[in-house]
């Protein structure tokens, strides 16, 4: 059965080292996998997305649009930017968004307000499946402000979206985290997992 998986955030959250570890955790179960990054403003705090296909036969690395089974969102706008890719009808893709909003450089220079709350009640109305998620709470909980990529990823692979298990994405955290981050990330997988 063929997986696909959008993540999306903004430059600096971890996206790409989520998407990685998800491809190697599929690899690891002998799943074809094709990844492609969109990562241009990603230093400046601009959008970072990457798209994660896993399966039997995937052709290309790129989620065509209503077709992703979980959307990852670091943060509410990019998670409202990216819905179009989410599936929909019977049995509808998945959401899993981070609750705090990130200001965008322009919203910053033109004194405008942004906190994400406007954007997550639209994902509630536009969302059959939403988990929204205090990171703030549970990186502190973890150790590490860091740690968000990794507490999102534990939420998605006790939902079962990934077809990844979480002892699964434990066993790949131990092989490409550096032992020194390995416990706080491993702590941070369990405690998403545990909000399933």
């Amino acid at each position: 059965m063929n997986r696909n998986c959008l993540l999306c955030g903004v430059g600096g959250q971890g996206v790409v080292l989520a998407s990685r570890l998800i491809a190697c955790a599929a690899m690891e179960k002998g799943m074809f996998v094709r990844t492609s990054e969109t990562i241009g403003m990603a230093q400046r705090g601009g959008s970072v997305v990457s798209h994660v296909r896993m399966g039997e036969e995937i052709y290309s690395p790129m989620i065509p649009k209503g077709s992703a089974d979980v959307i990852l969102a670091f943060e509410p706008a990019e998670a409202v930017r990216s819905l179009d890719y989410l599936r929909r009808g019977k049995e509808e893709g998945i959401v899993i968004v981070n609750q705090k909003g990130i200001q965008p450089v322009t919203a910053a220079l033109g004194g405008q307000g942004y906190d994400g709350q406007e954007m997550l009640c639209f994902l509630k109305g536009e969302v059959k499946r939403l988990y929204i998620v205090d990171g703030e709470e549970i990186c502190r909980q973890a150790g590490s402000a860091k740690a968000l990529n990794v507490v999102l990823l534990g939420v998605a692979a006790a939902s079962g979206a990934l077809g990844i298990e979480r002892e699964e994405m434990e066993d790949e955290i131990k092989r490409r985290v550096r032992p020194q981050y390995q416990e706080m990330n491993l702590k941070a997988l369990k405690l998403g997992a545990a909000l399933v």
